[in-house]
């Protein structure tokens, strides 16, 4: 009777605990979750390798007196040429954003708070850096304009940007535009400072229609919802944390990508978790103790699905490159923050809510699930799969291989000016200033040069093959800036070529700017995926070995992830080019999406072996094991996959090449594995290798009831 006593108290005083205490995590979190966007880090060197000479460069000319420079181009064209009165303008205008040559009292200085609300972007004190240049057909004129005074400020840039833009403006014909770097930066730090609140958004609406489509219930849909919105601020206060405490790199990219991780992991915990604590219901009177059994019975695999992501997320720490070793632990502590609430907080608002969360799908103790109308999909893919294992693993492989040769025809880098889905006014402006000046770059070369040596590089670099002029620039903390001019156009395979003669003859001199950035971000990457990607392999595997306690299954189920990974890529190649336009790749994508879908796709793996190994312990024959585990997890497994491509895609619907780049591999990668490899693939050659499939260990000891979440698929009848 106490026993009875003391479990009828644990029922009621553990969940109300549990949510109390989450209570007071939410509302500390909460006060500390807003600060993330204040330790965002979007500066040039945050996206930089951090060994490379472009940033080097970025970090020197910070130390230059004023800081970081933001450098603007004013491109004025017209079709038939530019008039008397259009180069008026153009110089009335130019008089109005900048101050004279060699003024030395500008005022007192502004601080960039007050920067970024002034109106007059000679505030700024802003400079033209030499003559207006003509272009030979006389269509084309462009002014360059500098300032020091932003510093690394990303809110006084795009104040200076938009205040030169406002007073740089055409008419009759003529045609004003504001390019160069400091534009393109301004630009894509807009779409930066968007996507958070985008993100955040449309993915909690992508999440909300697969969870009312799935579960068909008023009520169930919100509560995972909301405890997975409790997981994001707890991750973003988490994050903030990190970044204030520990100094590690936290970009609007990472942030995004954390974002995105969050909701789909943790939707796809609560989609196991609640398919097995309905089937438990069923079976057990009190909602409390169900919940201990459903917990006790998908919690390994579950626990071990995190483990697999978070030790793949860890290994980008091995990375040089800025962003992508910062985006490591920023997207394992959201993937943590999601496991965490999944287990703890939605257990006990479940319990709390009682069974008539399920309304009007209530599932009674003793009663039976209804059978759906017609035959079990999943347990159809399995049978085909049984009778013909040999010929449905060698066509879902030749497929694959098939699909996996489209990474032949991926574009080559993405260009800086092609990284925009639409064209912003900074990106038309150099679309102009490379029609006008196709022999002439736009894109200054930059040269950090030691003081006591300036003269000696800047002469050196103007006797470089392939430089159309140098100019001595700043000096400050011991360096000089030099300012070099290529002959060719901007990431042109001769301004590379004279980049690297740049680099190889000015000795003690370090050369960045933009064009030599991008070739230090493809180099780099390539050397980070020889890293990365091998550790990331053995990370994973090993959390499969002590998992399953075997070899053969952990190496089957990733080289089933990696085969889906190169297809994935494949019709990324056959869409971005022909289908999407798209002119380039971003040197990051194979990297990242290969950790995405190794760590990401492994999961499915686990729920299904993990059943796999239960039924074959239990003492089912190992072919009716695989079949049956198909049977009774196939359609959990589809609508976690679902959720989780669904949010990934969401990416593809920012405006810029790098999210919809990775947003379709990750998604497309996300279904195939869901559709095919774990249905067919995986199933059909679990049934061909037999217990050979648990080598060396053998599935053994005491059998295991585990009862199958039967879950249905979005757009199913119960």
């Amino acid at each position: 009777m106490g026993q009875t006593a003391r479990t009828g108290r644990h029922r009621k005083v553990v969940p109300w605990g549990v949510l109390a205490l989450w209570a007071i995590v939410i509302a500390v979190a909460g006060s500390f979750a807003g600060g993330l966007a204040d330790v965002q880090r979007d500066r040039t060197a945050d996206y930089l390798p951090s060994g490379a000479g472009s940033t080097q460069v970025a970090g020197l000319q910070e130390q230059l007196p004023g800081g970081e420079v933001t450098s603007v181009l004013l491109v004025y064209h017209r079709d038939g040429g530019l008039t008397a009165a259009d180069r008026d303008t153009a110089g009335r205008q130019i008089a109005a954003v900048t101050v004279p040559a060699g003024t030395t009292d500008t005022g007192p200085a502004k601080s960039p708070a007050l920067l970024a609300a002034s109106k007059d972007p000679r505030d700024f004190g802003a400079t033209l850096r030499g003559p207006g240049v003509p272009s030979a057909d006389g269509t084309t004129l462009m002014y360059a304009v500098s300032t020091a005074a932003p510093g690394t400020d990303d809110t006084a840039k795009k104040a200076f940007v938009k205040d030169v833009r406002a007073h740089a403006r055409g008419a009759d014909g003529l045609t004003v535009q504001v390019g160069g770097d400091g534009a393109v930066e301004a630009d894509a730090k807009e779409v930066f400072g968007s996507i958070d609140g985008t993100l955040m958004l449309a993915t909690g609406l992508v999440v909300a229609l697969l969870l009312i489509l799935t579960y068909r219930s008023p009520v169930l849909w919100l509560v995972p919802l909301l405890v997975v919105g409790a997981a994001a601020v707890c991750a973003r206060a988490a994050v903030y944390g990190l970044a204030s405490g520990f100094g590690i790199t936290v970009t609007s990219q990472s942030a995004g990508i954390m974002t995105v991780l969050v909701f789909g992991a943790g939707t796809d915990y609560a989609l196991l978790l609640v398919a097995r604590y309905r089937d438990e219901l069923r079976r057990t009177p009190h909602p409390y103790d169900a919940m201990r059994t459903a917990l006790r019975g998908c919690g390994p695999a579950v626990l071990a699905s995190c483990g697999t992501v978070v030790a793949g997320l860890a290994c980008l720490l091995a990375a040089d490159l800025n962003n992508i070793r910062g985006l490591g632990p920023v997207a394992a502590v959201g993937v943590l923050c999601a496991l965490i609430a999944m287990m703890t907080l939605l257990p006990a608002v479940l319990v709390l809510l009682g069974r008539r969360v399920f309304w009007p799908l209530i599932p009674a103790y003793g009663s039976e699930p209804k059978r759906r109308r017609g035959p079990n999909v999943f347990a159809a893919m399995g049978s085909s799969a049984g009778r013909r294992p040999v010929a449905v693993l060698v066509t879902g492989v030749v497929l694959l291989g098939a699909l996996a040769l489209g990474v032949l025809n991926l574009p080559g880098a993405l260009k800086r000016e092609d990284s925009f889905t639409s064209k912003p006014e900074s990106i038309a402006a150099m679309g102009t200033l490379a029609t006008a000046f196709p022999d002439r770059s736009s894109r200054p070369i930059e040269v950090m040069a030691p003081t006591g040596a300036a003269d000696r590089i800047l002469a050196a670099a103007r006797s470089v093959e392939g430089v159309a002029s140098a100019e001595r620039g700043r000096s400050g903390g011991g360096w000089t800036e030099i300012a070099v001019t290529a002959e060719s156009a901007p990431e042109s395979a001769a301004e590379t070529a004279a980049i690297g003669r740049l680099r190889a003859e000015l000795d003690g001199a370090h050369v960045g700017g933009a064009s030599a950035r991008q070739l230090d971000l493809a180099a780099t990457n390539s050397h980070d995926r020889l890293i990365v990607i091998p550790l990331v392999l053995a990370a994973v595997l090993l959390v499969l070995v002590l998992l399953l306690r075997s070899l053969v299954a952990p190496l089957l189920l990733v080289a089933a992830v990696v085969l889906v990974w190169g297809a994935a890529l494949g019709i990324g190649g056959l869409v971005f080019g022909p289908v999407f336009g798209f002119s380039g790749v971003d040197p990051g994508l194979p990297l990242l999406t290969f950790v995405f879908l190794v760590a990401l796709g492994v999961d499915y793996g686990i729920f299904l072996m993990h059943r796999t190994r239960e039924e074959t312990r239990g003492g089912a024959e190992p072919a009716q094991a695989a079949l049956t585990a198909l049977r009774t997890t196939g359609a959990v497994i589809a609508s976690a996959g679902i959720v989780l491509a669904a949010t990934f895609a969401v990416l593809a619907s920012l405006p810029l090449v790098m999210f919809v780049e990775m947003g379709t591999v990750v998604a497309v990668g996300v279904i195939l594995d869901t559709f095919l490899v774990r249905t067919y693939l995986v199933t059909s050659a679990s049934v061909l290798l037999g217990r050979r499939v648990w080598w060396p260990g053998r599935p053994s000891g005491t059998p295991t009831p585990v009862a199958g979440p039967e879950l249905a698929l979005v757009g199913d009848r119960r």
